[in-house]
């Protein structure tokens, strides 16, 4: 199976960086940046779970595909989607299988405009990783999944295709036949995450030590849940009952990425993950903002001063 990942950052250049280790055929679209410096200093992963070295890893630069592949690996931000989308097209032939693990669900109306809804399946990943300065993939913790499979149920052919090369690589690969489920889930439990810890700048135990910091973050999940349910997804009793445990965990250090962004002065994903998920779901019947409103109009205040900042420099 010839796979494509695009991009080689944090989350790419470890599922990509995994499988090459693992001896799949796997290349990575790149950017002539990260293409140098791959080729320089190799792909490097530094995880409590295992280290790797990758001396020159196969990439190729969107100009430079001339065949189609077999699956294509999308974890790009939501904010670099649509460069994407343009970059891994020449890539998508009659049988090329998607794989979007991005958060949300907003990016699968984009890629099945552009590519047809036959060709992308549900994912959705759990991993916290980054590239330090050096261009190194960092794994912060242990978690380190990969759940794939039919959007409209059921185990394809092709998903067991996918879960054989996807075995032996040192990651937790799951087909699952719940596909949009497990995203919905993750969704839920990514905007609640996202929405508190951004909101009040600060880790879960930090928050639920704070005076109604545990109510908030459990409102903001029943908020979330709710719109879940609205949509024919109601996060599964059990799921929910290990959602609500991590999200109100004493002493935890638990951020989303979203705040990393913040805290780098750089772009978020808050349309896709908190504005899209609030244009699913019904606004409080008084007008008064809901907590998960009042988290996406402080992350859209904060995009705002750093674009006028940002045209004042």
């Amino acid at each position: 199976m010839r796979i494509l990942v695009v991009g080689a950052g944090g989350t790419g250049g470890y599922f990509g960086g995994r499988l090459l280790a693992a001896g799949r055929d796997v290349t990575f679209l790149v950017r002539p940046r990260r293409a140098a410096q791959l080729a320089a200093d190799g792909l490097v992963i530094r995880s409590r779970l295992g280290d790797a070295v990758l001396v020159s890893p196969p990439t190729v630069l969107a100009d430079g595909i001339e065949a189609p592949f077999d699956l294509v690996l999308l974890s790009c931000k939501a904010y670099d989607l649509a460069a994407a989308i343009d970059a891994f097209a020449p890539a998508v032939g009659a049988q090329t299988a998607i794989l979007p693990v991005l958060n949300g669900m907003r990016h699968l109306d984009a890629l099945d405009a552009r590519f047809g809804r036959e060709r992308v399946l549900g994912g959705q990943c759990v991993i916290a990783a980054t590239l330090d300065e050096a261009g190194r993939v960092v794994h912060l913790n242990e978690a380190h999944s990969l759940t794939f499979g039919e959007r409209d149920g059921g185990m394809s052919e092709r998903v067991r295709r996918i879960a054989d090369a996807f075995a032996g690589a040192n990651f937790d690969s799951r087909p699952s036949a719940t596909a949009a489920q497990d995203m919905w889930e993750k969704w839920v439990a990514l905007a609640t995450l996202a929405a508190g810890t951004c909101l009040m700048r600060a880790a879960i135990g930090d928050i639920v030590g704070a005076p109604a910091g545990a109510a908030i973050l459990a409102g903001l999940f029943a908020e979330c849940a709710a719109i879940a349910a609205t949509n024919g997804h109601a996060p599964r009793p059990d799921v929910a009952t290990r959602m609500q445990a991590l999200l109100l965990q004493p002493g935890s250090t638990l951020t989303a990425s979203m705040l990393r962004d913040v805290e780098r002065n750089g772009p978020t994903e808050a349309d896709h993950i908190l504005g899209d998920l609030l244009a699913r779901g019904a606004t409080p019947g008084d007008g008064t903002p809901s907590l998960l409103q009042v988290a996406y109009a402080h992350l859209k205040a904060y995009e705002a001063r750093r674009m006028r900042e940002s045209a004042g420099a």
